[in-house]
């Protein structure tokens, strides 16, 4: 990510265009783009600082405080669908939020459910249950 302009050009900008310049003059004398003039100086008159706001970081998702609910209902319930989790959320807390997002977030907190067209959760080939052959036995068996 870019670094942001220093906290002196922020200052001498908005002295610039407090001193009856126009923001598009004030681009061009400084080098800068005239959106960052416009938006330092509308963030400036709406906050009166000069700081640039915090880059990076982690972003926290509006589901985090409601991580024992969810995962409550995710135990109680396991084959409950992501809208009835989302109905069941605006219900119970509050919170309007699209299925989506809350399988995003069930995706990131280490639950994965993968189910087949039969509605059972899904197996590797090489875990499956059951054997190929009658009763247990292989298909080797009974060609002897």
């Amino acid at each position: 990510m870019p670094k942001p302009y220093s906290l002196d050009l922020r200052e001498r900008v908005v002295r610039f265009v407090e001193a009856g310049h126009s923001r598009r003059a004030a681009a061009a004398h400084f080098g800068v783009s005239v959106s960052f003039v416009v938006i330092l100086m509308r963030n400036y008159r709406k906050t009166e600082s000069l700081a640039p706001k915090a880059s990076g970081g982690r972003r926290h998702s509006k589901l985090d405080p409601h991580r024992a609910f969810l995962l409550g209902r995710v135990a109680k319930k396991d084959d409950i669908t992501m809208p009835e989790l989302a109905a069941e959320l605006v219900a119970a807390e509050g919170v309007q939020v699209a299925p989506a997002s809350i399988s995003r977030w069930l995706i990131r907190n280490g639950y994965r459910f993968k189910k087949n067209a039969a509605g059972q959760r899904a197996r590797s080939p090489r875990h499956q249950q059951g054997a190929p052959g009658v009763a247990g036995q292989t298909p080797a068996a009974d060609a002897a």
